[in-house]
């Protein structure tokens, strides 16, 4: 079967602008993987608009991205107050926007529709059988994913968005999963045709995410020569760990006799509240202090990522203690700037951590243990950081888009050969 050529793509993220920096709120890796995929497509030839729902009131109804990709933000509830738990209610409203902002496109405008995230599969149903086209879903998180493998005291995704998600599985006619892993998750737990399900792993901007000069790194950012520097970036929410990171560190302080690690040992914690973390904004601050660590702590705020790179470059190590991640971008962002990971084994940071340490669990003395044995030998850190920028670079965000067109392209011909039918 021949692929046919694809000239237009309809993408779809209700929930999160890809223009809002990655950090905080309910901004991570589904924006960047989003805005740079679409870049990528557009670079390709492929027209890419985004329909995102509006927050603002001052942000325009459209934004050019990129030469090629459009940003259309969508009027769906109040600008502001709205949680993700709330826009369930809201889907309706958006699907109506997307609907009146296409309705003067002639038919057959689009080729594709690509949803990102459960709430965006819900509109993208509606809107591929409207449109005729296939619908291909990216599912990023999982609800009973999640829900296995939950932190304390954190609370357990919602019926309501497993059965969503559910419908968006048999719905979409075509699956992206980030690793083999996800791919066989969608199957186990969601029931999905394997032979809908497409593995196609995330990329790496190269050209942002390289290494560079340590010093300049440091200066930049505020650190010493002398400094360990251990760097985590991401929401601060119990989900993504960042306590059981602070925990270990003042572990490594307790385990010190001579003090040297407890003098020399920097935490920076790169990223904003979201999620549960958002009810307690202050929380990690005060572990910091209960722990004794506060002076070692530093928050800094989500920033461009040309800045990101800058920290990536000045730390000893990233650790990303997640209890879940599809994938884990922030690992190999941190791998093509030549820093070793140190991450949970959960998800697909297997997948995307090819040079650093995985630990198995997320007991504090095991990641205690991981951190010294690289803090403390600087060979080992050197070496696996060479290898870090070996494993990244086969992670192309170009290598991610030719696959994608891959399977529009599959999508679309299936489509028209069985006339609508999966």
């Amino acid at each position: 079967m021949t692929e046919p050529a694809i000239s237009r793509v309809a993408m779809l993220t209700v929930h999160t602008s890809p223009l809002d920096p990655p950090g905080s709120g309910d901004a991570g890796g589904l924006n960047v993987y989003v805005i740079e995929v679409a870049r990528r497509l557009a670079a390709a030839g492929v027209e890419v608009e985004i329909f995102t729902r509006a927050t603002t009131a001052a942000m325009p109804a459209t934004v050019e991205a990129a030469p090629g990709v459009l940003v259309r933000h969508v009027v769906a509830g109040p600008y502001e107050g709205l949680g993700k738990e709330d826009l369930p209610g809201q889907l309706c409203a958006f699907t109506a926007g997307v609907m009146r902002a296409v309705a003067a496109h002639p038919e057959g405008h689009y080729d594709v529709v690509h949803s990102h995230y459960w709430l965006s599969g819900q509109v993208g149903w509606l809107a591929a059988e409207r449109w005729d086209v296939p619908l291909v879903h990216t599912m990023h998180t999982m609800a009973r994913v999640k829900n296995r493998s939950l932190a304390d005291g954190d609370r357990p995704e919602p019926p309501g968005r497993e059965i969503g998600e559910a419908q968006v599985v048999a719905a979409a006619d075509r699956l992206i999963a980030n690793t083999d892993v996800e791919a066989r998750e969608l199957v186990e737990l969601y029931g999905a045709d394997p032979r809908r399900v497409a593995v196609v792993p995330p990329g790496v901007d190269l050209d942002v995410f390289r290494p560079g000069d340590r010093a300049a790194a440091r200066a930049a950012v505020g650190l010493t020569h002398d400094d360990l520097v251990v760097l985590f970036v991401g929401r601060i929410q119990r989900l993504k760990a960042p306590d059981l990171l602070l925990k270990a560190a003042a572990r490594l302080g307790e385990r010190d006799p001579e003090r040297d690690i407890a003098r020399r040992l920097r935490v920076i914690v790169l990223g904003g509240p979201s999620g549960s973390g958002l009810e307690q904004p202050r929380e990690l601050h005060n572990l910091a202090r209960d722990l004794g660590i506060a002076d070692r702590v530093t928050f800094a705020p989500p920033g461009p990522r040309a800045e990101l790179a800058d920290y990536m470059r000045a730390a000893d190590l990233v650790a990303v203690p997640s209890y879940s991640e599809s994938f884990g971008l922030v690992a190999l962002e941190a791998q093509a700037c030549g820093i070793p990971v140190v991450a949970a084994a959960v998800g697909g940071l297997p997948k995307a951590v090819g040079a650093g340490i995985l630990v198995p669990t997320h007991d504090v003395d095991d990641w205690a243990d991981a951190l010294a044995a690289l803090l403390l030998h600087p060979s080992r850190r050197a070496a696996l950081g060479r290898e870090a920028v070996a494993h990244a670079r086969t992670f192309g965000w170009e290598a991610t888009t030719a696959a994608l067109l891959s399977v529009y392209g599959e999508a679309v011909a299936h489509r028209r050969a069985t006339g609508g039918g999966r």
